[in-house]
This record gives C-alpha cells, sequence and structure tokens, in this order.
C-alpha cells in the first residue's frame, strides 16, 4: 500500500503453493461457486479440465529435442491457442464458423518466424487472396483492421500463463472438497461437443468436460456470472494532471441502496417515466443512475426504486443460447460495474 514502506524480507515468507492474488482470484471465485451450487443441489462430483500450454513451444516452436512435438499432439497446442486468442475468426474478413487456416502476418519469404506473435487465422479466400503479401500491403486500404490485428498479435500471453500457474492448485482445492474430481484435456472437451454436433460456447464445453454420452436441453439460456468488485476504497475524484477535484459521500448506503445493488425502478412522471431494471450507482442528493440491459438512465429519484438483489460482487445476466453456426444474439449488458458508471454529468464521470 502507498503508506507501507517495501520490506524485502518478506519475500522469504511465501509458501511454496504461493499465488499471486490475481491468481489466488481465481481460485477463490471458483470454490466459492462450488460451496454455493453444493447448498443449492446436491452436487456428488465435479468434471474439470487440466489444460496446459506449453509456453516455451509458443515462443520458439524450431526448438528441438523435445519428443513430444513430434507425437500426435505437434501443434495442437498452438492451434488451440490461436483459437481462443482470435476468436474463432477470419482475421482479415471477420468470417465465423468456416474452417480456418493458420496463416503468416509476415510471410516466410519475408523473413516472418513461426513465433505465436506471428501467426493468426484467416479463411480460405483471404488465404488465397494474401499469399505471400506483407500484411501492411495486404490491408493498405484498411488501417483500422490492419492496426487491430498488429495490437491482437502482440498481446501478451498471460492468460496461457494463468491457466499453467492455477491448474494444479484449483484441481487440489477442488479435491479438498471431499467430491470426486474428474480431470480430462481440452481435447477431449472439443471432441465430446463435436461429436454431440453442439456450438462453441464456455458453458456447453463446461458440460463436455469428461466421459459425457449424450445431452439434452442444452437451447436453454445461460446464467452469466461475471466478477464486479465490491466497491472501491477511492474517496476522490481526480483531474487529468491527477489532482482531487471533489469527494465522494463516506456513506455506501444512501436511502437503503448501496452501489451495485440491483434495483427495479418504476418512473410514474416525469421525463423518464417507465420501468427500469438494473444496478444502481448510488448519490447522496438521493437521485441515482441505473444501469439497464438498454443503456445508461440518469437521476432516477430513490423514491421510486426497489431493491431486487443486494450487490454481492458479481453480475448475473440471462444469455441465450447460440443458434446452430455458433453466432451468439446481440445484447446489452446490464452486468456493467455500476462503480462506474457515469455522473450526472459525463464530465464528472467517476470513470474519467
Amino acid at each position: 500500500m502507498r503508506y507501507r514502506a517495501p520490506r524485502f524480507r518478506n519475500r522469504g515468507n511465501k509458501k511454496s503453493d504461493w499465488l499471486a492474488p490475481s491468481l489466488q482470484h481465481r481460485v477463490d471465485t471458483t470454490l466459492a461457486w462450488v460451496n454455493r451450487l453444493q447448498r443449492l443441489a446436491p452436487v456428488s462430483s465435479i468434471s474439470t479440465e487440466l489444460v496446459r500450454f506449453d509456453m516455451q513451444a509458443f515462443e520458439n516452436p524450431d526448438i528441438e529435442g523435445a519428443q513430444y512435438q513430434q507425437g500426435t499432439l505437434a501443434g495442437y497446442e498452438v492451434r488451440e491457442y490461436l483459437l481462443e486468442k482470435w476468436c474463432r475468426t477470419c482475421a482479415y474478413c471477420g468470417a465465423k464458423g468456416v474452417p480456418l487456416q493458420i496463416e503468416h502476418i509476415q510471410p516466410k519469404s519475408k523473413g516472418g518466424s513461426n513465433r505465436i506473435s506471428n501467426l493468426t487465422l484467416a479463411c480460405q479466400c483471404c488465404n488465397a487472396k494474401k499469399a505471400a503479401l506483407p500484411v501492411e500491403v495486404f490491408l493498405a486500404r484498411q488501417p483500422e483492421r490492419l492496426k487491430r490485428i498488429q495490437a491482437q498479435a502482440k498481446r501478451p500471453l498471460k492468460d496461457a500463463a494463468a491457466v499453467n500457474a492455477t491448474r494444479w492448485a484449483l484441481v487440489n482445492q477442488l479435491k479438498a472438497t471431499g467430491l470426486a474430481v474428474e480431470t480430462d484435456s481440452g481435447g477431449r472437451t472439443k471432441f465430446n461437443r463435436t461429436r454431440l454436433g453442439l456450438p462453441k460456447t464456455h458453458a456447453l464445453d463446461a458440460a463436455c468436460v469428461g466421459d459425457v454420452n449424450s445431452m439434452t436441453g442444452w437451447h436453454k439460456p445461460t446464467l452469466c456470472l461475471k466478477a464486479m468488485g465490491r466497491g472501491s476504497y477511492q474517496r476522490t475524484r481526480l483531474d487529468k494532471y491527477g489532482c482531487a477535484r471533489g469527494y465522494l459521500t463516506r456513506s455506501k448506503s444512501i436511502q437503503g441502496f448501496q452501489t451495485g445493488d440491483m434495483v427495479k425502478a418504476q418512473v410514474t412522471q416525469g421525463k423518464k417515466t417507465g420501468s427500469y431494471t438494473g444496478r444502481v450507482a448510488v448519490r447522496a442528493s438521493g437521485s441515482f443512475n441505473i444501469q439497464t440491459r438498454h443503456g445508461l438512465v440518469q437521476g432516477v429519484s430513490h423514491r421510486y426504486c426497489t431493491v431486487v438483489q443486494r450487490g454481492d460482487g458479481y453480475g448475473y445476466q440471462l444469455v441465450a443460447k447460440t443458434d446452430a453456426t455458433g453466432t451468439p444474439p446481440k445484447q446489452g449488458d446490464a452486468s456493467h460495474p455500476a462503480l462506474y458508471l457515469p455522473g450526472l454529468k459525463a464530465v464528472v464521470s467517476r470513470a474519467n
């Protein structure tokens, strides 16, 4: 913290199974929901993927002496990682639901390498059109897409590193619950999903982990959970120079409401007449902002609001299943962090 001097001797107090707080948060969140589900349903076992990404093969694909690269899994991790990184879409035209090929952003004939930062996904048509052209030439008339591809290609491997660091910690913590824990690979999950003819979604991937013979009723909507946090310790707003320009109320509860609560507002008069449901951002004046699925509603009096659910650090959203082509429906995000909702005036937004 800003008020504590760094003490280098504290580094020796870390245990062998210590995880950074950002990684421990992933494990703790999963365990919290396992405990919640155990209270709601008779859970008897858990199936989880024990995924491992080979970071060395990502950075240096020409490494020698690794016998596993010559087996049936040669290149599998790279293909799966690219599918996740590029959201299973063609980087050049945005096509989805079509066969995708691994493509070199800078052609090998022009000095491009096989590093993961030089690989992307392209459909057959775009791959043939680009051929051995440098990406700057191929996308000369699409500067925005070129800029996006170059930024995405240089994205660090932090997600793969996080999975590698937490995979055994999560499995060991799940076994400590006393439930039967089944571990399996991502390859079997994909095999089950393909065999059952299911589209690619996170929820259906979770249902396809391990030994799965059949699946029915998968067209039902999925309750999407998102960790939102429980608030902020910052009590001031800052200007562009970093100087305090205003103070936030010290009381977290205003008229019985707290920022992050899910509320329903029935406005009976005025310009904002109507019904609104979403997360609330409270203010000492009693005039609140509500983040609904369709957008932000500002200046709603607390007299019209009723608590639907108290803020518990998570955002909840009912997401419709994708269609057979894997295309998700377009919808808003009612679980947007209420803590960072714009203020009554855009110039005093807490997000700025």
